[in-house]
């Protein structure tokens, strides 16, 4: 007997597909019922697994993994409940009690694709890429999508540094399936590692000249462009895409890429606004129309996207953040920290939320909390400039300068190459009367990037001293 006998495990993983909500939610009903008067009703199998996979997809693992139980009592000899319940216990972060059940299981039904590819993503979770890389060979022959298979097997070598056997398994499930768009992004990623994407590009040049029709193929190509910056030539092949299918959702998503990235972020908002209207309002998708509104000022149309993305899904970080950038944009300053409180509480690792958190508690006057945001952010990520340069001119306008020398000094140690804190120091030592100090840190700056140097007239408005700058400055281009 075959552990899909009773019920086909992938057509359960995707029954959200072919039940609708209110259907779900009326039996989920009826069995938080049953165990909030502690009663025993009896749900079919496939009951049970649309409570779980309700569950599951609201991340509720807990009472997911509790329904499990409850399903294995009332079904004991369906194996697919122990499957859910391995799967389960791997998504709630303890992979090592998801293998104890697949390994059971593998006695009683060896060598099943689902159970293959369960195991594979447990060893996955647990870093042991090589029995993972074993188990998706014993699967690619059982498997019904071998292009998802090599998908797995590449990325399996991607994380094990072995990239050029990554990059044959992407290229083969992107030939078996060319909508495999998570094997191209990751081909990409792995040409342009080892220096040789613009070489390859014959491989997706290949497929658009053996069918010019095929809107795919396009949209591959124009990715390969725009990942090695060849943003004119990545625009036209997405037009193509869309010129052939007018729906291309994602092709105008990553056509609003390649133009924020040419700060052209007009025809951006245009480019996102279409992917909106051909496709679905994903938080994702909202955060970016209402970034290209950010950079053109237009903070009243950017703040509407960042909250409707922020209603769609409240744990969406970036939409919490774009609301903040927008609020400080407005000089609103105790909304604007509100929001990236929000953001900091959902993504507590990120550095940038917590400097902006920093920068805003300044604005506000609460200077004790702001040094503390600076010194978090200082933990997550010290190789950002920006970090050192706001966190030294906090001291430096309290008056001590000493302070405002010591962080700017430590910030040249943590991003050598920045030549913004190069002439800040010299800057603050040029205040503080150290002058043989500053002229060495004015000529390290100069030397990393002379264009740079007129951030220090900001700091000394007075013509003359501007003077006396502009002469050891121009002795230096001239020597």
């Amino acid at each position: 007997m075959d552990l899909r006998d009773e019920v086909n495990f992938n057509e359960i993983i995707c029954m959200e597909e072919s039940f609708r909500d209110k259907d779900a939610e009326s039996i989920v009903k009826r069995y938080e019922g049953m165990m909030s008067d502690q009663a025993h009703y009896f749900f079919e199998f496939e009951e049970f697994a649309l409570v779980i996979e309700y569950y599951k997809q609201r991340k509720r693992f807990g009472a997911a993994l509790k329904a499990c139980e409850f399903a294995c009592e009332q079904h004991p000899f369906t194996s697919d409940l122990l499957l859910y319940k391995a799967q389960i216990l791997s998504l709630s972060g303890e992979p090592e009690k998801a293998l104890e059940i697949t390994d059971y299981l593998d006695t009683i039904h060896p060598m099943d694709s689902d159970l293959l590819l369960l195991k594979e993503t447990i060893y996955t979770q647990l870093g042991d890429y090589a029995q993972a890389l074993t188990l998706l060979e014993e699967a690619l022959p059982l498997s019904s999508n071998p292009d998802e298979i090599h998908c797995r097997i590449a990325f399996a070598y991607q994380n094990l540094g072995k990239y050029r056997d990554a990059i044959r398994h992407y290229k083969e499930a992107i030939t078996l399936n060319h909508r495999q768009e998570d094997a191209v992004y990751e081909l990409n990623y792995c040409l342009e590692l080892i220096g040789e994407l613009e070489k390859n590009l014959d491989f997706y040049e290949g497929f658009t000249d053996d069918d010019p029709f095929s809107s795919q193929a396009w949209f591959n190509l124009g990715l390969a462009y725009a990942r090695i910056r060849r943003y004119e030539d990545a625009l036209q092949a997405l037009d193509y895409a869309s010129l052939v299918k007018e729906d291309f959702s994602l092709a105008y998503y990553e056509t609003g890429h390649i133009y924020m990235n040419m700060q052209n972020y007009r025809e951006a908002q245009k480019a996102y606004t279409s992917a909106l209207v051909h496709g679905d309002a994903s938080p994702d998708l909202l955060c970016c129309l209402g970034a290209a509104y950010e950079k053109m000022d237009d903070y009243d149309s950017a703040l509407i996207n960042y909250r409707e993305a922020s209603k769609q899904d409240p744990s969406w970080d970036e939409a919490w953040f774009g609301l903040g950038t927008c609020k400080y944009a407005l000089e609103r300053w105790m909304e604007a920290l509100h929001f990236y409180k929000k953001a900091a509480q959902i993504s507590p690792e990120n550095e940038d939320y917590w400097l902006a958190i920093a920068d805003t508690e300044y604005k506000i006057g609460n200077v004790i909390n702001s040094l503390e945001a600076y010194e978090k952010s200082s933990q997550l990520f010290p190789e950002n400039p920006k970090l050192w340069l706001n966190w030294s001119y906090v001291y430096y306008e309290l008056g001590d300068e000493d302070k405002a020398i010591a962080l700017i000094q430590e910030g040249i140690e943590e991003c050598p190459e920045e030549s913004l804190l190069y002439y800040r120091a010299a800057a603050y030592q040029l205040n503080a009367g150290y002058y043989q100090e500053a002229l060495n840190r004015l000529e390290q700056g100069l030397i990393l990037n002379y264009e740079a140097h007129t951030c220090l007239y900001e700091f000394f408005p007075e013509l003359e001293t501007q003077k006396v700058l502009y002469k050891i400055i121009e002795k230096f281009r001239q020597d």
